[in-house]
């Protein structure tokens, strides 16, 4: 887990202040007790995750695809093809949806706007050395940093949901 404590702080009060805000059916599903703090959702999202990214096209129309979501200091971040839909849109519109599951057992669902991101600034030396643990030295050869855009996501809504204790129990072992 890379989060500092303020930045844990941060996301559930975020957590928090989402769960206050949503609706009735969606408090009732993601009951109280299914619902992950902030530390837990953290070590959960370690690694490469798929993260289904919805986007809106210039006429209004959502469209969804996976992306690999990596989570790193309680945000996501994902790459992509320059020319790609995805960040047309997202040039156009930044506000984006995303949802990282597993299974009926786990879920996150973010509501925020997605920002581009330079990742050859030095500013994101720890994030190129989080991609590099996390998917090893290939990455780099993949020619994305600094020629491939990359986006985070500044969350405006955060829920995460534990169906199935027994994920949690797995990362104590």
């Amino acid at each position: 887990m890379y989060e500092t404590i303020e930045e844990l702080d941060a996301l559930q009060d975020l957590l928090d202040r989402s769960y206050r805000n949503a609706g009735a059916h969606l408090r009732a599903v993601q009951s109280p007790d299914k619902r992950l703090r902030a530390a837990d959702m953290c070590r959960l999202l370690e690694g490469v995750n798929v993260l289904d990214l919805a986007t809106v096209s210039r006429n209004g129309r959502p469209m969804v695809a996976p992306v690999d979501g990596l989570f790193f200091h309680g945000r996501f971040y994902f790459g992509s093809a320059d020319d790609s839909v995805r960040f047309r849109h997202i040039r156009a519109n930044p506000y984006v949806s995303a949802a990282c599951t597993r299974g009926v057992a786990f879920s996150v669902l973010v509501h925020g706007e997605a920002r581009m991101i330079d990742t050859s600034r030095e500013e994101h030396n720890d994030l190129r050395a989080y991609f590099h643990h996390v998917y090893g030295p290939e990455y780099a050869k993949w020619g994305y940093w600094g020629q491939h855009p990359h986006a985070c996501i500044e969350p405006h809504k955060l829920f995460a949901t534990l169906f199935d204790q027994s994920l949690l129990e797995e990362l104590e072992r």
